[in-house]
């Protein structure tokens, strides 16, 4: 096309999204002598898989990162001598902003300051192309037949548009008071292929997919007006090549659709009759009826809509079937109300690549709608049961890793969280990322070097141990996932009900009565708490033990390194055999509370016994009182023995606690003495 402007480097910012993508794929394809860069932090809407098209040419160029890093920003400027910024990078979804309104305020407004000031600071920009909305005009009256113009008021009506309203005075102040070559568009809903199905198009096309109810926002009576995504791409084209410094452009149609219609027609795509498949629920807070734009200046420049409405559904409909690995699992997205879906951080491969054969994992409350409604003679999406997956919390944890070396051993994929337990945010991201057939938690704290710990760091033992737990619990359960959740079995102490080697142990229906340590208190809290979740699997683990007696965390090598000890009998969990059975209960997606020790009970005695007659001959140790012990301890100490019979019920082969360390633990690991004899 003829251009009065000709860029030589260009950043655009959030190009793995849906509108930017298919930008960025047009000039990549239209003009290899452009080079382009493009800076996205991979946030939850986007997917390295929308530049595909893109990412093997030579003028292109991707880079992981946040607009919100001034330094990140002013060195790509600097590296890559930018001279033209097409600025899409924001939040965009109206429900997530009435939730999250802080990262609105965080990415749209922030995120743009950055770059303005960098441009500032730079001096090298020529052309800055701010992207806004037409939700900043607000709510246009419902009989007007002139759309808002781009000298219209701005009244924007939710935390969105608010903040992209508020982006724009900054754009505006930087072109007048510096001199940047700002120019800002607003546009009308888009839609197509690629986009994420928070917003109501794809939304609507992957449940009736699945046979669903389509959810519609109030009465479906709003207006909105839809341009097909390669209309669009072709409006910043031009707008990049003839738009004018200092002005503003609406990019917009005047052919409007009602929300109901709307919902209706997708639903006579799939034969689904609409009396039966178009559900109205509760309205979002503030719903503008109409959105109604003058689209005159940007024809005056030479563009045009090309796309029919019916010829864009239709293939937006044929690209979601073809495609419906494209986004993993996206149940969240897909609620009414997704007003949790702020999940930054999620990246995906250029090549890719998806684990799980079903993009649509269901519950068992799915069943009904479990069969995929698409176009006959369409093929339909596969939906066999996935493979197993594990998604693991507590990576740098004793038992987070020997899960790791579990699944490597029984070839499950597998991949320990990035997140923090307590930010939701993040949990959602990992789950939303690596897509898992079920989740493990065995993160939590539990002291350095022991619970003493936990007295003195209070809010951090909550904050994890409470607050962490619950979380993830809550987010596996929105995504229907089980969670193995490993516990403790220091919440009981010996009673005059439950007396020492009386073989008369604590069940799991027992409630805790050991509150000595503010770990326990935390973990019988938790406990309690978690009984409100059908999709949790609480495995009470005791004075844990493994065969590397070189690890520091092992029962057995903290006692023989004391100077005194205890005598008490307690029921313990050998790891090397329950914890292959943790992840077989996984498999049959085993829940509620379980014991999670051998059965029986050990005494410290008799433990180091066996590590003298295994081990070492020559060891010696003292043993003292509980009375002295606590004079040298901050927090007491639990004993208990717990009743392990539903886990040997489940777990015929599962060994007493004597025979388990012999076994797996002292076996592997007994020396030759001299003389020749072997213990």
């Amino acid at each position: 096309m003829d251009t009065a402007y000709k860029p030589k480097n260009i950043l655009l910012t959030g190009a793995a999204g849906f509108i930017a993508s298919h930008v960025c794929n047009l000039l990549i394809r239209n003009y290899p002598g452009y080079k382009i860069v493009v800076l996205d932090k991979l946030d939850y809407c986007s997917n390295l898989k929308n530049l595909n098209p893109s990412k093997s040419s030579p003028n292109f160029k991707f880079i992981k990162g946040d607009i919100g890093s001034a330094d990140l920003v002013n060195f790509i400027l600097l590296t890559e001598n930018i001279d033209t910024i097409m600025h899409f990078a924001a939040q965009t979804h109206v429900d997530n902003s009435f939730g999250n309104s802080f990262e609105f305020t965080q990415n749209n407004i922030y995120g743009t300051h950055v770059l303005l000031e960098a441009c500032k600071v730079t001096g090298q920009i020529k052309r800055f192309i701010h992207v806004s909305t037409d939700e900043v005009y607000g709510e246009t009256d419902e009989d007007a037949v002139v759309g808002n113009h781009e000298a219209s008021q701005l009244l924007p009506t939710n935390p969105y548009s608010a903040t992209k309203a508020g982006a724009e005075m900054l754009v505006m102040a930087y072109g007048r008071s510096y001199g940047l070559p700002v120019i800002t568009t607003r546009g009308n809903n888009v839609y197509g292929p690629n986009q994420f199905p928070e917003k109501m198009i794809p939304k609507f096309i992957l449940l009736a997919m699945q046979g669903k109810p389509l959810p519609i926002h109030g009465d479906g009576s709003n207006v909105r007006s839809y341009l097909y995504c390669e209309d669009v791409a072709e409006a910043f084209e031009v707008i990049l090549h003839r738009g004018e410094v200092g002005h503003v452009y609406n990019i917009g149609t005047k052919k409007e659709r009602r929300v109901v219609d709307v919902a209706k027609e997708i639903c006579q795509l799939f034969s689904l009759n609409p009396d039966t498949h178009v559900k109205f629920v509760e309205n979002r807070p503030f719903n503008d009826q109409r959105y109604f734009l003058d689209d005159s200046k940007l024809k005056s420049l030479g563009w045009s809509e090309r796309t029919l409405w019916e010829e864009g559904l239709r293939k937006t409909m044929e690209w979601y079937v073809k495609n419906p690995q494209w986004w993993g699992d996206v149940s969240g997205a897909l609620l009414p109300h997704p007003r949790m879906l702020m999940v930054p951080g999620i990246e995906r491969q250029f090549d890719g690549s998806d684990t799980g054969d079903s993009a649509y994992p269901l519950s068992a409350s799915d069943s009904s709608h479990s069969k995929l409604v698409v176009p006959a003679p369409r093929n339909i999406p596969s939906t066999e049961k996935p493979s197993l997956k594990f998604l693991i919390y507590g990576k740098t944890g004793w038992i987070g890793g020997l899960l790791g070396e579990i699944c490597e051993k029984q070839g499950i994929p597998y991949e320990y969280g990035r997140g923090r337990l307590q930010e939701r945010s993040q949990l959602m991201a990992d789950i939303l990322s690596v897509k898992p057939t079920h989740v493990f938690n065995a993160a939590g704290v539990t002291g350095r070097p022991n619970v003493d710990w936990c007295e003195s760091h209070k809010p951090e033992t909550i904050r994890t141990n409470v607050v962490g737990t619950l979380t993830l619990a809550d987010v596996c359960r929105d995504h229907g996932l089980l969670m193995v959740n490993y516990a403790t079995g220091c919440i009981f102490e010996y009673d005059d009900s439950h007396p020492p080697r009386s073989g008369i142990g604590f069940k799991e229906e027992d409630t805790p009565n050991f509150a000595g340590s503010f770990y326990s208190k935390t973990k019988a809290m938790v406990e309690e708490l978690l009984k409100e979740y059908d999709n949790v699997c609480t495995l009470r683990v005791r004075m844990p033990i493994s065969s590397d007696l070189s690890n520091p965390r092992n029962f057995i090598t903290k006692i023989s390194r004391y100077n005194k000890v205890v005598d008490i009998p307690n029921s313990m969990t050998i790891l090397d055999e329950l914890l292959p059975i943790s992840v077989e209960m996984a498999k049959r997606n085993l829940r509620g509370i379980w014991n999670f020790t051998n059965p029986g009970v050990v005494s410290h005695n008799e433990i180091l016994e066996m590590y003298k007659n295994y081990i070492d001959p020559s060891f010696k140790w003292t043993n003292f009182t509980v009375e002295e012990q606590a004079k040298v301890i901050v927090a007491a100490r639990s004993n208990n023995e717990m009743d392990a019979s539903k886990l040997k019920k489940e777990f015929p082969e599962l060994l007493p606690i004597k025979e388990s360390l012999i076994k797996y633990v002292f076996e592997p690991n007994k020396k030759t003495f001299a003389g020749g004899a072997a213990i």
